[in-house]
């Protein structure tokens, strides 16, 4: 059965967005069984929301400020650090990564 264009509805913003024959070819493929739900505008927003993206693409994550457990630098890591793991800055943790250490 050849596909068809259809006419949704996106749960967003309330707009109809058209469904193409291509796009269901491919979801077919893929094996998945429902349609999409948002249109392409609003599908990119609920992308760059659930990242921490802001509109410029930078993130907003919190940073905590620390001194690296190998060097002694002072730095800024995107996660709480606890007092049982070491912490490095990122030159010293790209050194161990590359030298098959563990970070």
């Amino acid at each position: 059965m050849p596909f068809q264009d259809k006419t949704l509805t996106c749960v967003d913003c309330g707009q109809p967005f058209v469904f193409t024959a291509g796009e269901q070819e491919f979801y077919a493929q893929k094996g998945f069984q429902n349609a999409p739900k948002r249109c392409k505008a609003c599908k990119a927003a609920k992308r760059s929301t659930a990242a921490g993206a802001g509109p410029d693409g930078g993130g907003n994550r919190e940073m905590f400020e620390v001194v690296c457990s190998s060097c002694g630098q002072k730095t800024t890591v995107p996660f709480k650090p606890t007092a049982d793991r070491p912490v490095y800055c990122r030159t010293c943790f790209q050194s161990r990564r590359a030298s098959g250490l563990r970070p």
